[in-house]
């Protein structure tokens, strides 16, 4: 289908997309730029249909956050906790396994589990976690601690980031998360995440991670003090990495929460940002297999839209996710399968439940 122009500007990106050649920042500063959203949907549309036909993805899974106490002081969260603060907690291994029984349904394939940079335990109680769970759920893919907390275990242990992740492979690790990444620019993380991984630590985590044989995921936080050209420069790193280790499987765009359920509207993304993102992500991230519409943050009913923007993959069940919900997301903390085939199906899409490597379970 051709794709009509109300902006004539976008002719020379038009003609990229077809041809299949890169687009650049300034591509993405004129697609940001544009009042013709639309035609920025449908070139997002042709690459997802290119590469993932009419199939969206989901997943069954459950999100575990171990602990909430955290050494960082992100501008953004509203769910660390200091030690000994009201509301603080660390899970040991009773209360670990208690939350996952209470919670468990036989169809769950995949733990993802974040949490605080928690300096009161030692790196041996996150390796534990995962041979817990491993010992207790082995049909279950283990998704746990992002790059950045890759770069804190780094710190507290005394070990190499490679040697922190050569131990959590062995403990049972099959995946690492996408989060902890933020903004890629050193500038933004000065700011809004000055106690956590650099850039450069976020990004060697991952290729590191590659490099000993792991998929991981890559994740983008927009909405707050970054600027439109560090959300390219943010895809671009990405994209220059997944050249070098073809190691990322998804991109995931995350919508800022406010700290208040309350927040009003100005300060939440608005529906055509979002959108406009997933969409420019899928153009600009062209050696990535799947753009991710994460509807916790953006809701159900928009996520159903963005799958005509780009996205290939809705994300999963969740059963009870605690860190968006904690900075004032709107949404329901999980939904079911029916749910989400539902959601797929009212955009004319094939629902397909795949595993965490994107491996298909089934297809509706």
């Amino acid at each position: 289908m051709d794709t009509i122009l109300l902006d004539q500007s976008l002719q020379d990106i038009k003609d990229k997309v077809i041809n299949g050649e890169r687009l650049t920042i300034e591509d993405g500063l004129k697609l940001y730029d544009t009042p013709d959203l639309l035609a920025v949907a449908q070139l997002a549309n042709q690459i997802n249909d290119k590469k993932n036909g009419n199939n969206v993805y989901f997943i069954q899974n459950m999100y575990i956050n171990p602990t909430n106490v955290c050494e960082a002081s992100c501008a953004f969260c509203g769910f660390k906790r200091k030690p000994g603060e009201e509301g603080a907690y660390t899970m040991n291994e009773e209360d670990l396994l208690k939350y996952v029984e209470e919670r468990w349904n036989d169809n769950i394939r995949e733990f993802h589990i974040v949490g605080g940079h928690n300096h009161e335990v030692p790196f041996d109680y996150y390796l534990d976690t995962i041979r817990t769970l491993k010992k207790h759920y082995p049909q279950c893919t283990v998704k746990a601690y992002t790059g950045a907390e890759i770069e804190f275990f780094s710190r507290i242990s005394g070990l190499s980031m490679k040697e922190v992740l050569e131990e959590l492979i062995k403990a049972g690790l099959d995946t690492i998360p996408g989060g902890g990444a933020e903004i890629l620019t050193e500038r933004y993380r000065a700011k809004m995440s000055p106690e956590k991984a650099s850039t450069d630590q976020w990004l060697e985590a991952h290729e590191i991670a590659h490099g000993l044989g792991l998929k991981t995921h890559a994740t983008m936080l927009y909405g707050s003090i970054e600027t439109k050209e560090e959300r390219l420069i943010h895809m671009d790193r990405l994209r220059q990495l997944q050249d070098r280790t073809n190691g990322y499987m998804v991109f995931i765009p995350l919508a800022m929460q406010p700290k208040s359920i309350n927040a009003g509207l100005k300060r939440r993304t608005s529906a055509y940002d979002d959108l406009r993102t997933i969409a420019i992500s899928r153009l600009m991230l062209d050696n990535f297999d799947h753009i991710k519409a994460y509807w916790i943050n953006i809701g159900p009913q928009l996520t159903q839209m963005a799958l005509t923007f780009g996205s290939s993959d809705i994300h999963g069940t969740l059963i009870e996710e605690r860190i968006s919900h904690a900075a004032g997301a709107l949404t329901s903390q999980g939904l079911t399968r029916e749910e989400l085939i539902h959601l797929i199906k009212g955009a004319n899409k094939i629902p397909v439940e795949r595993d965490t490597f994107y491996n298909v379970v089934k297809q509706y």
